[in-house]
C-alpha cells in the first residue's frame, strides 16, 4: 500500500464503495497544523473476532501479522495525540513512524512501481468508516497519510485530539456494529521492503465484497486490478471484465448451439426410434400373415393329398371287391351246373328201363364230358392286400421352407431436397428403408415436372442403385424434377415411394454492366436472371481489390434480395469487384461475371434508348457525336423514349443523394446543350425550354460566343469571356443546386437553384456538327466549395 502526503480530501470517495456507508464530512486542515497526519476510525477494526481471523507471526517487521501491527498503530496513535497535548515535536513523530513502517525509505520507489496506476491504487483503499463510527479514524489509515509536509493547518490537530475523545465513546457501538460487517480488509508481509509488499482483500462475506474489475484467466475468477499488480495473481494474464464477460458469453452461446443441435439429434432420434418401433410392429403382422398363409397352404396341400390318396384306396377297394364278386358268381354259376347235372345222373341211377336209361345215359354222358372240359379258376382274381401308398411331402416341405424366405421389402422413404445439395446441372438425391427387409438393390425414377398430363407411373430416367443416394446429372438449371423409388430383391419390388420434388440451381445471373451507376459511397448494380423459372432471391458477394489482395477474398455478402437490382453502400476510393448468385431451395448459382465498380467519383452510363437517330454513341460508351442536321425530324426509326426534334440523349439516372460531379470536353466551334434533366422531360421539346430541365447552352453568334442557362425557357443576363473546353457539372441534391464550372481554370460559371423533387437524369445534346466528349468518375473538386 503506497504512502503519500495529502489531505483528508483525498479520501473523501470512500463513502462510494460497495459495504462502505457515508462518512461524516471531513474539515479542511488549518495551515497551522503540522505533520500531514489526519486519523480515521473505522468500526471495521473495532472488535476483537476481527483481529483474530488474522494469525500472528512474530518474526520480523516485515513477517508481523496485521494484529500486531495494528496494536502498535493503536499505540503510536495513543502516543501521538498524547504528544499533542504534552507539546511533543510533531514532526519527529511523523518520522518516527514513518521509519517504523518502512514508508520514508521506499517512497521513491513506490511513486516510481506505481507509475500510472495511482489513481486505481487510490480507488481500492480500504473504506471508511460509516457514520456511526465518529469522525476518528484508525491508525491503518495514518499510516497512509504520513507524509513530511512541513505546512499543516491547527485544523487538523484539532480533529485529531477530538478524533481521541469521541473514540472511547463511540468504541463500545462500534465494536457492535463490527459483529454485522460482511468483510474485512488486510494487508499481508509488511515487509522491509515497503511498497514491494503485497496487499490483498480477504473475503469473509461474499455479499459485500468489492466489486473485480478484471478476470483471472489462469484463475478463471473475477480479481481487482490492484491484485494484479500487488497480489498473488501478479505473475497471472488476466482480462479486462467486459471482454472476458463477452468471450464467457460467446463461449456459452456456441455451447448453447451445440446443446440445441445435440437436443435436435436426440430428438431425430428418438423420432426415429418411435419409427422403428411402428416398423417392428408392422413387421411382426407382416411376418405373422406371411405364416399363417404358408401355413394354411400347407394344411390346404395336406388335405388334397389326404383326399387325392383316400379316393385312390376307395378305388382300388371296389376294383377288388368288384373282381372277387364276379369270380364269386362265376364259381356259383358252376356249382349250380354241378350240382344240377348230379342231380340228374342220380335220376339216371334210378331208371328201371334199360332202353330208356341207355337213351339218356348216352346223352348225360356227352354233357358230362362238355361240362369236365371247361377249365374251373380256383385262384383268387385279386389279392386282399392294399398297395402301400406313399404320401408325396415334397410340396408341403417346399411350403414349410417358404415361411422363411425373405419377403419382399416394403417401400422407401424418398428424403426432402436438403439444402445447398444441387447445383445448376445435378441434384443429390437420398431416400431410406426404415424396416429390416433386405434390399439386393434400388430402382430411381424421376422425370421433370410439367403442366402436361401424361402417365403418373410413367418416368424419363430410370436409374439403377446400390446406395441408398444418388447423384444425377445432366439435368436443367432451375427445374423442378420429380423421383420416386422402389426397393427389390429375390422375392419381388416393393411399392414405390411417395413423390418427392427437387429443383436444381439457377444458373448464373448477367449483370449489366451499362446499367451500373456508382458515385462516392454507393452503388446500384443491376442484372437480369437466365432462368424462365423465378428464383427465391439473389446474393452479391463484394471484394475490396488492394495492392495486397487479388480480388478472390469475399469481403462482404449481401443476401435475401428479391429482385434484379440492389443499392449498395460502399467505402469512398475503392475499387470493388462484384459478382452475382441466384438462389433457390437447391442451393445457390454459380458466380456471375464480375464487374469493377470504383468509388473515385459519379459513374453512369448513356442511355440509347432516348438518342435522337442522327445522334451517335462511339465506341467508348461516352462520346457522342452528330455528322449533319439537314434535317433533324428524319424517317430514321425513333423509340417510344427518343428525342425528336432535339438532337440530344440522356444518361442513366443518378439515384443517390449527395453531391455528384462530372465533366464535359467541348469544342468551341460546336453549339450544345449540357445539364440535368427529369425522367418526364418531354422528347418532343429542346432541354432547357420547359420546367423538367436545366441545362447551359452554347451559341456561336457572328460578333461572339453566346452561353444561356435555359430553365423554363428563361435564361439570366451572363457575359462568359473565356469560352470553356471542358465544363464541370455539379449536382448537389441536398442543396438544391446545379452548378456549372469551366474546369481548365476552375472558374465558377452559373448556378442554378431549384428544388429537385426527383432525382435526375443528366443530359447532353448538339446543335452542330460536332462531339461531345463526357469524363465520369472524377472526385468533385476542392474548389468547387468556394461556388
Amino acid at each position: 500500500m503506497s504512502s503519500r502526503s495529502g489531505s483528508a480530501r483525498d479520501y473523501e470517495t470512500h463513502d462510494e464503495l460497495p459495504g462502505c456507508s457515508a462518512s461524516p464530512p471531513v474539515p479542511e486542515p488549518s495551515e497551522t497544523e503540522a505533520g500531514g497526519l489526519i486519523f480515521y476510525h473505522m468500526d471495521l477494526y473495532g472488535s476483537k473476532e476481527r483481529f483474530d481471523i488474522f494469525p500472528e507471526e512474530p518474526s520480523g517487521q516485515g513477517d508481523r501479522s496485521l494484529g500486531d501491527i495494528r496494536r502498535e498503530s493503536a499505540l503510536s496513535s495513543e502516543k501521538f495525540q498524547c504528544s499533542q497535548e504534552a507539546g511533543y515535536d510533531l514532526e519527529k513523530e511523523v518520522a518516527e513512524l514513518a521509519k517504523m513502517y518502512g514508508l520514508d525509505e521506499d517512497r521513491e520507489k513506490e511513486l516510481e512501481l506505481l507509475g500510472g496506476h495511482r489513481e486505481m491504487v487510490e480507488s481500492r483503499r480500504p473504506p471508511a468508516r460509516t457514520e456511526k463510527a465518529g469522525s476518528q479514524g484508525s491508525v491503518y489509515n495514518a499510516s497512509k497519510s504520513i507524509s513530511p509536509v512541513k505546512d499543516q493547518s491547527q485544523s487538523t490537530k484539532q480533529q485529531g485530539l477530538h478524533g481521541k475523545a469521541s473514540h472511547d465513546e463511540d468504541q463500545s457501538k462500534g465494536r457492535a456494529e463490527d459483529e454485522a460487517e460482511s468483510h474485512t480488509w488486510s494487508r499481508e508481509g509488511v515487509s522491509s521492503g515497503g511498497v514491494s509488499d503485497e496487499w490483498s482483500s480477504q473475503a469473509v462475506s461474499e455479499e459485500e465484497e468489492e466489486a473485480a474489475d478484471v478476470f483471472c484467466s489462469t484463475c478463471k475468477i473475477p480479481i481487482r486490478a490492484f491484485d494484479k499488480l500487488f497480489g498473488e495473481h501478479k505473475d497471472h494474464e488476466v482480462a479486462q471484465l467486459p471482454s472476458a464477460v463477452e468471450s464467457e458469453k460467446e463461449e456459452i452461446h456456441k455451447n448453447m448451439c451445440k446443446l440445441e443441435e445435440q437436443i435436435a439429434q436426440m430428438e431425430n432420434f428418438a423420432s426415429h426410434l418411435e419409427e422403428i418401433f411402428i416398423t417392428v410392429e408392422e413387421n411382426f403382422g407382416r411376418q405373422e400373415q406371411n405364416f399363417e398363409v404358408h401355413y394354411n397352404d400347407a394344411v390346404q396341400v395336406l388335405a388334397q393329398k389326404y383326399e387325392e390318396q383316400l379316393e385312390a384306396l376307395g378305388e382300388e377297394k371296389r376294383q377288388k371287391l368288384e373282381a372277387l364278386y364276379g369270380q364269386l358268381v362265376s364259381c356259383g354259376e358252376h356249382l349250380d351246373t354241378c350240382k344240377e347235372l348230379t342231380d340228374a345222373t342220380q335220376e339216371l341211377y334210378l331208371e328201371n328201363d334199360k332202353a330208356t336209361f341207355m337213351k339218356a345215359a348216352v346223352t348225360m354222358v356227352d354233357r358230362l364230358e362238355e361240362f369236365l372240359k371247361k377249365e374251373v379258376d380256383l385262384e383268387l382274381s385279386t389279392p386282399p392286400e392294399f398297395e402301400d401308398r406313399v404320401i408325396d411331402f415334397s410340396e408341403v416341405e417346399e411350403l414349410m421352407n417358404s415361411i422363411n424366405t425373405i419377403p419382399a421389402p416394403c417401400a422407401p422413404v424418398i428424403n426432402p431436397q436438403a439444402p445447398n445439395a444441387a447445383t445448376g446441372t445435378s441434384l443429390r438425391v437420398c431416400w431410406g428403408l426404415f424396416s429390416d427387409d433386405t434390399v439386393e438393390w434400388y430402382q430411381l425414377c424421376y422425370k421433370p415436372v410439367s403442366n402436361e398430363r401424361r402417365s403418373d407411373d410413367q418416368a424419363d430416367h430410370t436409374l439403377k442403385v446400390k446406395e441408398t443416394y444418388c447423384t444425377i446429372t445432366n439435368l436443367l438449371p432451375n427445374t423442378q424434377y420429380e423421383f420416386w423409388v422402389s426397393a427389390l430383391n429375390a422375392s419381388g419390388i416393393s411399392p414405390p415411394s411417395e413423390r418427392a420434388v427437387y429443383v436444381t440451381a439457377p444458373s448464373p445471373p448477367i449483370i449489366k454492366t451499362k446499367k451500373i451507376r456508382s458515385c462516392e459511397n454507393a452503388a446500384l448494380v443491376c442484372w437480369e436472371s437466365r432462368d424462365i423459372n423465378p428464383v427465391d432471391s439473389y446474393m452479391v458477394e463484394l471484394s475490396k481489390l488492394t495492392d495486397e489482395e487479388n480480388g478472390d477474398i469475399i469481403t462482404e455478402s449481401i443476401v435475401g434480395i428479391p429482385n434484379c437490382e440492389v443499392l449498395i453502400h460502399l467505402q469512398p476510393t475503392q475499387s470493388y469487384r462484384i459478382c452475382v448468385r441466384a438462389l433457390n431451395l437447391g442451393g445457390s448459382s454459380e458466380r456471375s461475371e464480375p464487374v469493377l465498380i470504383h468509388t473515385t467519383g459519379t459513374y453512369f452510363c448513356l442511355n440509347e434508348d432516348t438518342a435522337h437517330p442522327l445522334l451517335a454513341i462511339l465506341d467508348d460508351g461516352f462520346t457522342i457525336a452528330c455528322d449533319q442536321l439537314e434535317n433533324p425530324e428524319c424517317d430514321l426509326p425513333i423509340y417510344d423514349n427518343s428525342f425528336t426534334r432535339c438532337i440530344g440523349i440522356l444518361g442513366s439516372l443518378i439515384p443517390f443523394p449527395g453531391k455528384h460531379y462530372w465533366e464535359v470536353d467541348v469544342e468551341e466551334d460546336t453549339e450544345y446543350r449540357i445539364g440535368v434533366a427529369f425522367e418526364n422531360t418531354p422528347r418532343h421539346g429542346y432541354l432547357g425550354a420547359n420546367n423538367s430541365s436545366w441545362c447551359m447552352r452554347h451559341i456561336i453568334t457572328p460578333s461572339r460566343h453566346k452561353y444561356e442557362f435555359l430553365h423554363s425557357g428563361m435564361t439570366p443576363d451572363i457575359r462568359i469571356t473565356v469560352p470553356p473546353r471542358r465544363i464541370g457539372i455539379l449536382l448537389d441534391y441536398e442543396n438544391c443546386r446545379l452548378s456549372f464550372f469551366n474546369a481548365d481554370i476552375a472558374q465558377h460559371l452559373y448556378a442554378f437553384n431549384s428544388h429537385f423533387q426527383h432525382y435526375v437524369h443528366p443530359c447532353f445534346a448538339l446543335e452542330t456538327p460536332g462531339i461531345l466528349r463526357i469524363h465520369t468518375g472524377i472526385a468533385t473538386p476542392p474548389w468547387t466549395a468556394l461556388a
